[in-house]
């Protein structure tokens, strides 16, 4: 029987041609490449046999996931195959971008260009060691690892199940894992299934420049994003004193967002990073002499233990306590040029403002009010975030000066299996294989530090926090959503075994070689017929 990935050759080949198959998100490539893959995973003879086993399930905007299942006659034990086939963009090529997926001739043109190149991508080009390119390491390197992985199984009938999935939109708003959560549910029910372990395909990301260390996770990272609409007073130029601009109320709350240790978080020993400003802007689009009067912000939380819930009362209160510094400096400024101000700055959450805007308006009024606003389609989640805070505001401003709090999409759960039994394990395993046959070292991180969609399984918060995030996301429900509940069932613990690589979302985003088609094969093969072994002994 032909193995078509089953040498280190091959599964080279696949990886560049899954490269070349450009797939940036929110773009045709993106939408086309399931069907390819699709195909693809067509020419195994067992997906002949069992064609009902290998799907497409709608995600959005014509996007589809793909799942691919190898099922033993006599198991129900499966591990699921993780995996996203979208890229980022890649206008940072410059007049390479037209070989930006395409690694052997890209290799080629940096060669001639080399002096473009820091002196570490420098030396990796010349070494040949590498496989230059867009997605070669984030990640269709893990698919291609995992695609291979499936055709061994179902050609040697490995005594274990094995679940591809593989997803659209991980990079802008994980679209694809979150709608795939209740492809899982489903494919569990219609084949007798029992997920007991997640494995991620993610590569390796460096824990600081220059690090070559080789990890493997046990976790994920959270991510929220906290924003504040700021919504002061318009006036003209020429009459500065008249108005308070949002620019300088925004200016208290992000002094006082940016790096605040309040937010940090250590878990075993590892530390999230440092809150930072992703986005500020004033929602005045043209020049004039009117001054801003409505400023936007979002603000970047890493999370390990901490709820939505958490994260939102500790926003609210360095918001309190930046508005009444505002206030104060505000009010000073006023009783030195002898004016009259215009009151307070007020601090609301958004389900706040919904609620006295709904006792203002009625809500169909409220919702007509808002209704073109989730229509338009160029703007995305955010945009219209923003402006459904701006509506209600611009009906409700008896309220203003004030800043309206917010979370904005996406938000990743934090995850983390480290006490798990069989992760301890399959950490062990894979540590100690790596070891004895290559001399490779690998270490172990709790938290994954890129992001994945692994933060939407086995989600464990038994206290309602993700309600604050449903009632405070101004597009939860219609726009955007989270299935927690429904999480909550894919209770399988979670891992990331991927490979080695450097600068993702980077012009010189780069794959080792070898450490990818010879190294990683063997030890994902052995790591899961140890799981199916152990799970036979224990039948």
């Amino acid at each position: 029987m032909t193995a078509y990935w089953g040498t280190p050759e091959k599964l080279q080949e696949l990886l560049i041609e899954l490269v070349s198959w450009k797939s940036m998100t929110l773009t045709d490539g993106e939408v086309q490449f399931a069907y390819k893959l699709k195909e693809k995973m067509e020419m195994l003879p067992y997906f002949q046999e069992h064609p009902e086993r290998l799907s497409l399930s709608e995600v959005n905007w014509g996007r589809e996931n793909l799942t691919a299942l190898y099922k033993h006659p006599e198991a129900a034990e499966t591990i699921v195959l993780i995996s996203h086939y979208d890229t980022v963009h890649t206008s940072e090529y410059g007049d390479l971008e037209p070989l930006a997926c395409s690694p052997l001739e890209l290799a080629e043109a940096f060669k001639k260009v080399q002096d473009e190149l820091d002196p570490e991508a420098q030396a990796d080009l010349q070494s040949g060691e590498y496989l230059f390119g867009r997605g070669t390491m984030d990640m269709k390197a893990g698919l291609a690892l995992h695609m291979a992985l499936i055709e061994k199984a179902a050609a040697e009938e490995w005594p274990i199940n094995l679940l591809l999935v593989t997803v659209a939109d991980e990079e802008v708003n994980s679209a694809g894992m979150r709608y795939g959560v209740s492809k899982l549910l489903d494919l569990e029910r219609e084949f007798g299934l029992e997920y007991i372990l997640f494995l991620n395909g993610e590569p390796v990301f460096a824990q600081y420049p220059g690090d070559m260390a080789h990890y493997i996770y046990t976790g994920s990272i959270g991510k929220i994003m906290p924003s504040a609409l700021f919504y002061g007073k318009e006036t003209h130029v020429g009459e500065p004193l008249s108005g308070i601009t949002s620019s300088y109320i925004s200016t208290y709350l992000t002094h006082r967002m940016e790096w605040n240790t309040s937010f940090r978080e250590t878990v075993y020993g590892e530390t999230t990073p440092l809150p930072v400003t992703l986005m500020q802007r004033d929602m005045k689009l043209e020049y004039s002499a009117q001054t801003p009067y409505r400023t936007s912000a979002m603000y970047n939380v890493f999370l390990m233990e901490k709820t939505a819930e958490e994260v939102f009362d500790q926003f609210e209160k360095v918001a309190i306590e930046a508005m009444e510094h505002c206030t104060r400096d505000y009010l000073a400024m006023c009783e030195r040029e002898n004016i009259e101000p215009l009151g307070e700055i007020r601090v609301l959450r958004f389900e706040e403002l919904m609620k006295y805007a709904i006792n203002k308006f009625g809500i169909d009024y409220v919702n007509a009010a808002l209704y073109d606003t989730m229509m338009h389609p160029e703007w995305d989640v955010r945009d219209k975030s923003m402006r459904i805070v701006d509506i209600l505001l611009i009906n409700c401003q008896e309220l203003t000066p004030a800043t309206v709090l917010l979370y904005a999409p996406p938000y990743y759960p934090a995850v983390n299996s480290s006490e798990d039994e069989l992760v301890k394990r399959c950490l062990q395993q894979v540590t100690a294989n790596a070891e004895e046959k290559f001399g490779l070292k690998l270490q172990q991180i709790h938290y994954f530090n890129g992001i994945s969609d692994l933060s939407y399984v086995n989600y464990t918060d038994q206290n309602g926090g993700w309600m604050t995030y449903e009632k405070n996301t101004p597009v939860y429900g219609d726009q955007y959503s989270i299935p927690f509940q429904a999480m909550k069932h894919l209770k399988a613990p979670v891992f990331n075994v991927g490979p080695f690589g450097k600068d993702a979302h980077k012009r010189t985003e780069r794959l080792h070689i070898k450490n990818t088609f010879e190294k990683m094969p063997i030890l994902l093969e052995e790591m899961i017929l140890s799981i199916a072994v152990k799970s036979a002994i224990n039948e």
